[in-house]
């Protein structure tokens, strides 16, 4: 039987597009992981996924076309290949594809609460800020009116929690919902109602501290979470769905 030479050894392209789409799935995953542990700066790690979201566009719609180009060719081993890097090319989009729609529908805060007129405020985690980028005061563009209003407007459903337990009860059941939920308690005191954690994120590492502040309310307390990013004008709404999370499990 004679073999067609032209199959012996797929094309350059073919090649390329998997290279390429192999670098952007790299860079999707080294970016983060050396930003937290601290190999690279925030910015070359946070740009490092926008290249390879636009490598993996750029080797998809490559793709397309060179699949289309092996099959009227019979390229069978250039066609598989290209299949695969068009699968390699989708994890960047489908990783990072959410996390940009949801930062334009989101607003730019990384300060949220349920109790927008009276914040809890931090006690033990204010020293473990000392050298983070955003502060704890609770304000946007200088007014504390400003962030109220767009928490208000984007996560209505974040309010006060109304409980039976009394206050000593609802700390221990908020230390065992955040300790359930992989967060770092920081302090925990039943005479001020107060349990501070700190949050740490999976792929960049970062922190964001909680509050939970638990009030006496007749016979029973009423609960307020807060939820701040140590780093970042904006945190694609992590905050707010941490705090829900909470409430529900709560």
């Amino acid at each position: 039987v004679m073999r067609d030479k032209t199959e012996e050894k797929p094309r350059w392209w073919s090649k390329l597009l998997i290279f390429g789409a192999g670098i952007s799935v790299l860079l999707l995953i080294s970016g983060p992981l050396g930003y937290r542990f601290g190999i690279t700066p925030l910015l070359p790690s946070l740009m490092s996924l926008l290249v390879a979201m636009a490598g993996a566009v750029v080797v998809l719609l490559a793709s397309i076309v060179m699949v289309i180009v092996a099959n009227k060719n019979n390229l069978t081993r250039d066609r598989n290949i290209i299949l695969i890097s068009m699968g390699i090319s989708l994890i960047p989009m489908i990783a990072m594809g959410p996390q940009l729609i949801k930062t334009r529908s989101v607003p730019a805060i990384h300060d949220l609460t349920t109790d927008t007129q009276s914040p809890p405020q931090f006690e033990a985690v204010v020293a473990l800020r000392k050298d983070a980028p955003n502060s704890l005061e609770y304000e946007l563009d200088g007014s504390a009116e400003n962030l109220a209003k767009q928490t208000m407007a984007a996560y209505p459903g974040l309010k006060t929690l109304q409980s039976d337990l009394s206050v000593g009860e609802a700390v221990d059941r908020a230390v065992e919902v955040l300790t359930n939920r992989g967060i770092e308690i920081v302090n925990s005191d039943k005479d001020s109602g107060i349990v501070e954690a700190t949050a740490t994120t999976f792929w960049f590492g970062f922190k964001d501290d909680v509050v939970v502040r638990v009030r006496s309310d007749g016979a029973g307390s009423k609960i307020d979470v807060r939820s701040v990013s140590r780093v970042g004008q904006s945190d694609v709404g992590a905050n707010a769905a941490r705090i829900m999370k909470f409430l529900k499990a709560f």
